[in-house]
């Protein structure tokens, strides 16, 4: 009885590979057998941890802190370490989904969630461990979560370039911090904390984006000329511009959490700079990215130049990504008809 159901598994295993492909190696058959027979390789949460040790040996350490956020949070929802692939479906997520609503959890964050996810998913499918049917994130959209991007005119930058700052020195550094991210095209928080001295060079800032991993070429304006002479002239002694990194040769786990600690502290000020400009919108350090976006398109910036300022790769995703920022340029045409 045992050998024939080895016989049954191995003539399904067989089928569904020749389904996919008429001609396939012993190899792909063997691996395929093995994970159907050992359940412990479809253990949703087992192949989910091998993935974060993963991201941890390759210095993936932002990668790996937001899939372990992820990982405790489906964990503490499931009440349980046994969860198979095939348990996800789209009814799970939705519990899910509603059970991080419960938690104060906003479409952002279920949103980072379940892309994390879907990301293991993926990887899984890619790997051979699951079959693609299983995936649920065919009739779970993810889409509906996307929060709309949060963007200040321009009128509202300039109320926070022009602060009177001297007034409030706990919120010196933050405050240069956005300034200078604007004025590089929203430059990101963890490509300013890893910036170098050594990739200024006379007028232009070289650097790569790490999200993206789009080469940038910066032509220095004067507030990021004033703010660079600022932090040179107070340099601690190591590589970086600013003093976020206190040192050099930092692992890359040990970056992740001074990046992680700093930001924090750095999104607090920029709420505090928020209030005191009286600006009634929630100001991150991703805003400024979409605010140098939108202050482009509000100045009349053709969608080209906006999407090549930005490193898009396409003008579709500078179209999609100015869609939902502010309106008040078609608010104005609109006002012509009056």
């Amino acid at each position: 009885r045992l050998l024939l159901k080895f016989k049954e598994r191995a003539f399904r295993v067989y089928s569904e590979l020749q389904l996919k492909n008429e001609s396939f190696r012993i190899s792909e058959f063997e691996n395929a057998f093995r994970v159907t027979s050992n359940p412990e390789s479809k253990n949703f949460f087992n192949f989910w941890n091998d993935l974060i040790q993963e991201f941890n040996s390759a210095g993936r350490t932002g990668n790996a802190r937001i899939h372990n956020e992820a990982f405790l949070a489906l964990k503490k929802f499931n009440l349980s370490t046994r969860l198979e692939f095939e348990d996800i479906t789209v009814a799970y997520l939705s519990k899910f989904e509603t059970h991080l609503r419960s938690q104060g959890g906003n479409d952002g964050g279920i949103s980072l969630r379940m892309r994390t996810i879907r990301a293991v998913f993926n990887k899984a499918i890619a790997r051979d461990i699951i079959s693609a049917d299983v995936y649920p994130f065919k009739n779970y959209k993810i889409s509906k979560l996307k929060p709309a991007k949060r963007a200040l005119d321009f009128t509202e930058i300039m109320k926070i370039v022009k602060m009177d700052i001297s007034k409030y020195p706990h919120l010196l550094h933050s405050h240069k911090y956005f300034v200078f991210s604007f004025y590089t095209r929203g430059m990101n928080f963890a490509d300013q904390i890893n910036l170098k001295w050594s990739q200024i060079n006379g007028d232009k800032i070289f650097y790569t984006r790490s999200k993206s991993k789009g080469n940038f070429n910066i032509t220095i304006l004067p507030p990021v000329r004033d703010i660079l002479n600022y932090f040179k002239a107070r340099s601690i002694g190591t590589k970086y511009v600013f003093p976020l990194l206190l040192q050099d040769n930092l692992t890359p786990l040990q970056i992740e959490n001074r990046k992680h600690k700093t930001l924090s502290k750095y999104n607090k000020d920029l709420k505090e700079i928020a209030s005191i400009c009286n600006i009634d919108k929630t100001l991150t350090s991703y805003v400024a990215r979409h605010s140098f976006a939108n202050s482009l398109k509000q100045m009349g910036v053709a969608t080209d130049v906006i999407s090549e300022s930005l490193g898009h790769q396409n003008l579709t995703i500078t179209q999609a990504y100015l869609k939902e920022l502010d309106s008040s340029v078609l608010d104005a045409a609109s006002e012509l008809l009056l």
